[in-house]
């Protein structure tokens, strides 16, 4: 019986699923920030683009 729960934890263990779920998840936050991060500069950018059209006109 602790011979098969060893030998399940060893497998459990050596298991590098997980590891590459978490790769994943980190690269998606990274894109995601970087992401709202343009967005938000862009966003600033027609701001002023659009305040400088509407008083010229």
């Amino acid at each position: 019986m602790l011979s098969t729960v060893w030998t399940m934890f060893q497998n459990l263990r050596r298991d590098e699923d997980g590891a590459t779920m978490v790769e994943y998840g980190l690269l998606v936050a990274l894109i995601a920030m970087v992401a709202l991060a343009g967005i938000s500069v862009l966003g600033i950018n027609l701001q002023t683009l659009y305040t400088t059209v509407a008083g010229s006109v």
